[in-house]
């Protein structure tokens, strides 16, 4: 062990016939490969980034665009988030950012958050008149069986023959001839062929139940004052002639302006009349006038194609009306009010049988 077994020499010549060493043949370099080629999309040049008016920039190198609309948004500084695309699947074309350029749309401008609008709030007392109003609606609402019927009246004749006589109407009387006195003469008429409406339930000398009837109509009207909608009284109506009930009307709306209005005056009524067409309501269902059992709303008139009832078949375009009766059913069947809207239709339709009184 630790001996010497041999030596090499590396000094000695090769032997005849001995093959090439594999060092050498190792040692041969092989011929360079050709440089691999990238795929054309990864030789593009990357887009350089657009700077933005508001001080960032963008790359439109990845939106579904085509290269020349590319090109021409980066020259331009368009943002090709802000354009939609006319092309297949959404795809921006070129035209589609001269669009853009063209009107003004360079750069997608971020929207300013708006004004935080300062909210408040308000307590106002409510007048003793507001609070008797409201106290008397409400029972309506919980003491009364409140129904609403509806029907619609063709105002024809009544526009025909106030265009006829108002002129002269306002000459004699010194007062214009309205809508209000016809619908006003119109309701007496439904009133007294229908007495239970112009009624309301009172107790008796034992404490019951009672229907109290009225030999007189008592019509409350609805006019606006500037403390809200008052309803004072037109006492009795059914004695008054056009003229009366129109300056009736008119000295209670002026009354009513001027806040003259009193309690005692809106007190009393055995019927109502409210119009919710001079505010432009189509339909409504008006609520009661406690004790009443009866009010009518008149709405806004329109013109309507309806059947010619001289014509059966024909159509023909005239001025309608919405007329809505709401009642105390424990006082009014529902038959009876029907009845006395129908009234009230027939003699706004035909108001020639309200003058002649037939």
């Amino acid at each position: 062990v630790g001996a010497t077994v041999a030596e090499i020499d590396e000094t000695a010549s090769k032997p005849a016939g001995a093959p090439a060493t594999e060092v050498s043949a190792q040692k041969t370099e092989k011929p360079p490969e050709p440089a691999k080629q990238e795929p054309a999309t990864q030789r593009q040049a990357t887009p350089a980034p657009v700077s933005t008016s508001n001080g960032t920039t963008h790359s439109n190198g990845d939106f579904n665009a085509t290269p020349l609309a590319k090109k021409i948004a980066t020259e331009h500084g368009v943002d090709l988030s802000s354009i939609v695309g006319t092309g297949a699947n959404g795809r921006i074309r070129e035209h589609d950012v001269i669009a853009s350029v063209q009107s003004g749309g360079k750069v997608a401008q971020g929207a300013a958050a708006p004004a935080k609008r300062q909210r408040t709030e308000s307590i106002d007392r409510m007048s003793p008149m507001r609070q008797k109003i409201a106290s008397r609606l409400v029972e309506a609402q919980h003491n009364a069986a409140m129904l609403t019927t509806f029907n619609e009246c063709d105002m024809s004749g009544v526009m025909a023959l106030r265009k006829q006589y108002k002129e002269e109407f306002g000459e004699k009387h010194g007062i214009n001839l309205g809508f209000m006195s016809f619908f006003v003469k119109a309701v007496v008429r439904g009133l007294q062929s229908k007495p239970a409406v112009n009624s309301f339930i009172v107790e008796d000398d034992a404490g019951k139940p009672a229907l109290k009837y009225h030999d007189y109509c008592d019509i409350s009207i609805a006019v606006s004052s500037p403390k809200g909608l008052v309803v004072p009284v037109l006492r009795s109506a059914d004695q008054m002639s056009f003229a009366e009930i129109e300056q009736g009307i008119k000295d209670l709306a002026i009354r009513a302006r001027d806040g003259k209005i009193t309690l005692e005056e809106m007190s009393g009524g055995t019927f109502t009349i409210t119009n919710g067409g001079i505010f432009g309501s189509l339909n409504s269902t008006p609520i009661l006038n406690p004790p009443q059992s009866g009010i009518l709303g008149m709405h806004s008139i329109k013109n309507r194609p309806i059947e010619d009832p001289a014509n059966p078949g024909q159509i023909v375009l005239r001025p309608m009306m919405n007329l809505a009766l709401s009642y105390d059913h424990r006082v009014v069947d529902g038959a009876g009010a029907v009845q006395f809207l129908v009234a009230v239709k027939e003699a706004i339709e035909d108001p020639h049988r309200v003058l002649l009184d037939l």
